[in-house]
């Protein structure tokens, strides 16, 4: 059985924010399409992402960002 500790749970998040950003800033509207399966309203967010490379860029800063963050704050909490 594979099984994570809530801190390694947590990293591992983090790491795929990071990831995800990385992805969305080299080729935004592949990552925006990447995401399109769900709900429709998701799928309507995600279409209009692909359309729009430039945000999507933006949400990918953000992500890494908020990955990076996420990632040195836990270890302060730990």
């Amino acid at each position: 059985m594979f099984f994570l500790s809530p801190t390694r749970a947590k990293h591992f998040a983090a790491m795929v924010m990071i990831g995800d950003g990385v992805m969305a800033l080299i080729d935004p509207a592949r990552d925006a399409r990447a995401w399109k399966r769900g709900p429709k309203p998701w799928r309507d967010l995600m279409h209009g992402l692909s359309k729009r490379p430039t945000l999507t860029r933006v949400i990918g800063v953000a992500q890494i960002a908020g990955g990076i963050y996420w990632a040195l704050k836990q270890d302060e909490m730990d």
